[in-house]
């Protein structure tokens, strides 16, 4: 690709409002954005790491100092995947390649990325994150836009079940998810199963912990239980056969749009279904995905809604949908002394 040169800066992202998981508050989000320059053109990345694995801004900072000459020789996307292990670190260098092709090829990155036609806006679910039901519900009706509703649970099943009908009782009208980010024990599965179905939950994403995946091997579950966490990279979707019924993928965990796409060949290959979810970042981090969103079942893009402010420009959210035009990323951008 060419000499390179490699400019990596740190933000930290304040949140409107307290974002609550299980075993998670997060008041702000730090993310690490790297700028790739030929001299002529840019590319840039955003990466917020994977905070359950310890990938944060140090670690993903540290990974790219270790590689800085192998990137500032201008590795292909594919001798990236080489280079540096899946994780924030790769994808923000992997997002800036793509930016950089675009801008060098004149070929938008949906092209670039085998999309047979130009993105269309797709209809993204919105995140409510655990509080009290009655302060879910709220936020619920306040979505009044959305037509597709992801709810966070905390592995407290009479409680999460609480939480889901008064959501459902809220908003009767949308599709329903919810995710219990590795909550559960196996031992709660059948009463989770059967109390979400009573509330129309068309997902069960990531109940069980991270390493217990074999525990859902024989589950018979109506409702499509997603991976998560258990599934990070390429390597991962495979033993998701029998376990899993769809990926979530999403480009700080896999490594970028690169691997992403491989991501999502295998797993239509397997006949398993595809999402694609994101960490909290901007609007620079969610472009990249909404391409990947174009070849997926299901997609939680919703990141840059939680924060205070936003990038400019900006991803837009309009009658549930999203849609990231090229001004966002990709857009060519001639270096000025």
């Amino acid at each position: 690709m060419g000499a390179l040169r490699l400019s990596v800066a740190t933000d930290t992202l304040r949140l409107a409002q307290p974002f609550r998981i299980a075993g998670y508050v997060f008041d702000t989000a730090d993310v690490l954005v790297v700028t790739l320059d030929d001299g002529v053109y840019q590319g840039r990345g955003e990466a917020a790491g994977v905070y359950y694995l310890g990938d944060d801004l140090a670690h993903m900072r540290a990974a790219i100092e270790e590689a800085r000459t192998a990137i500032e020789v201008g590795p292909t996307r594919e001798e990236l995947r080489a280079i540096l292990p899946p994780g924030g670190a790769r994808n923000a260098i992997d997002s800036a390649l793509w930016e950089l092709e675009a801008q060098r090829t004149g070929r938008p990155v949906w092209a670039l990325a085998g999309l047979g036609s130009e993105p269309k806006p797709i209809v993204t679910t919105f995140t409510i994150s655990a509080d009290t039901p009655e302060a879910m519900a709220a936020v619920a009706r306040g979505y009044a836009q959305a037509v597709s509703i992801k709810v966070k649970l905390t592995g407290d099943l009479d409680l999460d079940l609480t939480r889901v009908a008064a959501i459902r009782a809220a908003r009767p009208d949308v599709w329903l998810g919810v995710d219990g980010n590795q909550g559960f024990v196996a031992a709660d599965l059948e009463a989770l199963v059967a109390g979400l179905g009573a509330y129309r939950v068309s997902l069960l994403e990531q109940p069980l912990a991270r390493g217990r995946e074999a525990e859902l091997e024989g589950f018979r579950s109506p409702i499509p239980i997603a991976g998560d966490e258990s599934l990070l990279s390429l390597e991962d979707v495979g033993p998701a056969k029998g376990r899993f019924d769809v990926v979530n993928i999403k480009l700080d965990k896999c490594g970028g749009l690169t691997e992403g796409l491989l991501m999502v060949a295998e797993a239509r290959r397997l006949g398993l279904g595809v999402m694609v979810g994101t960490m909290i970042g901007t609007s620079l981090a969610t472009a990249p995905g909404f391409i990947l969103g174009q070849l997926a079942d299901l997609v939680d893009l919703d990141g840059p809604t939680f924060l205070a402010a936003d990038r400019a420009p900006a991803v837009t959210y309009r009658d549930g949908t999203l849609y990231a035009g090229p001004e966002v990323w990709g857009a060519p951008r001639t270096v000025t002394a």
